[in-house]
């Protein structure tokens, strides 16, 4: 499995929903116009390298994907939702520092570690 894909809406279930039950899965709902996007991205990228596997960063383009983002109720970008065994478990906003990040991504391991196999994926938030 790849550290980080593009997700579109006919393999987010695959992707996000079905594959957060092998290991969690970072969600991050952007623009290309956006700038904070463009600074958060690369960072949540490098992230996901560092981690090795840990997590999966799926990076949706929100202007392409509109449902994926609305379903969500993204209301800023960048939005950023954790996932865990199907269930979105956290999210944020905006540009954030590595130090958030990398708390926010523990967080998710943990939380993933410490819940039991669901068998079947839930649907958004």
């Amino acid at each position: 499995m790849a550290f980080i894909e593009d997700v579109t809406e006919g393999n987010f279930d695959e992707r996000v929903l079905a594959g957060s039950h092998q290991v969690p899965v970072v969600l991050d709902i952007g623009a290309d116009w956006c700038s904070p996007c463009r600074m958060l991205t690369p960072l949540l990228e490098r992230l996901a390298n560092d981690y090795g596997g840990q997590f999966v960063l799926a990076k949706v383009d929100a202007d392409e994907n509109m449902r994926i983002a609305g379903r969500h109720q993204a209301k800023g970008f960048p939005t950023v939702i954790a996932y865990s065994k199907g269930a979105v478990t956290d999210r944020f906003h905006g540009m954030q520092t590595e130090g958030f990040l990398r708390r926010f991504l523990d967080q998710l391991m943990a939380h993933h570690a410490s819940q039991p196999h669901s068998g079947k994926p839930d649907g958004p938030d």
